[in-house]
């Protein structure tokens, strides 16, 4: 075993147990076992549902006497409708765990059907606003083992979901912490099938919660830490993973970058993520390609507030000109060298919803943890910058 493999094969804990190295998705079913499962629900994409590494991984927990079957009816951005499927699924099958396996997607709808096997109130009770949380039956609330297959969302080490509301058109943030799976599984043999645009994407999702956790104003110096060295991984292996798929030690190291910045934004989020989730819920577009293109536009917005942080930053990241123009100078040579699209225009939104957006983003929870508070009208501003591209 060379010194790559030996580093990157290890377990530690924090904020939960993570078993992280390739070949790890073997130790699934023993996971399983250890916290008690004895008939899993893997809850999938439908992109994934049908592909070997799902069915190797069904076939390696019956052989290992696990009564585990799947559900995969998860849309890309998972719905109230999608978490009461998948509980009807749970109880039909006699279900009494959750194995949560994909991307940030369907991750989030995963931990929502565990939280919501055991409940009698509505998913939408426990929206995060005030203490909804304590309103849970923490009795009720499944096991989880989370095996991610993609690097962005880090939504393994989170305690919450985003779930869209699709009758009122808005995303909704559902929180508890027992939401938080117990065990993770990082094998970055799983993530070496990804095309290379989606590498990227949820790469920018990945260094989006890091830069975001970064410049939120509030106190929480251990995540700040955490945030910077994610930062300087996603600079170091994002391109190497995109550029080759295969690349493992990259792979490995994106999946621990996405874990770090999904830790680090307890710190707080900002208005990348209140815009992005406003743009979810009207287009369904990619989360992580809305916080990518969103990115300079926002850094811009709060740059009077973050620019003694991302100077200290640049000096960390041992940039050539370690300023907030040389920050972002980076930041646009390393979109284009993804081809992330500088404007929304690209992806097809226009600025004809622009009020919406605003009212909508300056609502979202992720907008109480930007630097600046900014107004609806404010929010619309911005919204209409990134539709151009100015």
């Amino acid at each position: 075993m060379n010194k790559i493999e030996t580093t990157l094969n290890a377990d530690w804990n924090y904020p939960n147990r993570i078993f992280t190295g390739a070949g790890r998705i073997n130790e699934l079913a023993s996971a399983c076992k250890s916290l008690g499962m004895k008939a899993p629900l893997l809850i999938t994409d439908p992109g994934l549902a049908n592909l070997p590494m799902v069915r190797h991984t069904l076939v390696a927990c019956r052989a290992a006497d696990l009564s585990c079957a799947i559900f995969s009816q998860i849309q890309s951005n998972p719905t109230g409708q999608n978490v009461v499927d998948g509980v009807a699924a749970y109880k039909q099958g006699g279900h009494d765990g959750v194995i949560a396996f994909g991307g940030g997607s369907a991750l989030d709808a995963a931990k929502a059907v565990a939280l919501m096997v055991g409940q009698s109130r509505p998913l939408w009770d426990f929206e995060d606003v005030g203490d909804n949380w304590a309103r849970v039956n923490e009795e009720g609330v499944a096991p989880i083992v989370a095996v991610p297959t993609t690097a962005g969302t880090g939504s393994e080490v989170g305690r919450a979901s985003v779930i869209t509301d699709a009758v009122n058109h808005v995303k909704k943030i559902i929180f508890h912490p027992k939401m938080l799976p117990q065990i993770v599984i990082l094998d970055p043999e799983l993530t070496v099938g990804l095309p290379a645009h989606i590498t990227a994407a949820t790469g920018m999702d990945a260094l989006s919660h890091c830069l975001e956790a970064l410049c939120s104003p509030f106190y929480h110096p251990m995540a700040e830490g955490i945030a910077i060295e994610g930062i300087r991984l996603v600079m170091q292996y994002l391109p190497r993973a995109v550029a080759d798929g295969h690349d493992l030690e990259a792979r490995t190291q994106m999946l621990v970058a996405s874990s770090m910045g999904a830790t680090a934004f307890q710190k707080g989020l900002g208005a990348m993520h209140a815009i992005a989730h406003s743009l979810g819920a009207l287009y369904g577009a990619h989360h992580g390609l809305l916080n990518a293109i969103l990115m300079p536009y926002v850094l811009e917005a709060n740059r009077k507030e973050i620019e003694v942080r991302i100077e200290r930053l640049s000096r960390y990241l041992d940039l050539d000109n370690p300023s907030f123009d040389g920050f972002m100078n980076w930041i646009l040579e390393m979109r284009r060298n993804l081809n992330i699209p500088h404007n929304l225009k690209a992806i097809d939104i226009t600025d004809e919803q622009a009020e919406l957006v605003g009212k909508m983003s300056a609502a979202d929870p992720s907008a109480g943890g930007n630097p600046i508070a900014l107004t609806a009208q404010a929010y619309k501003k911005l919204f209409i910058n990134a539709v151009n591209g100015v």
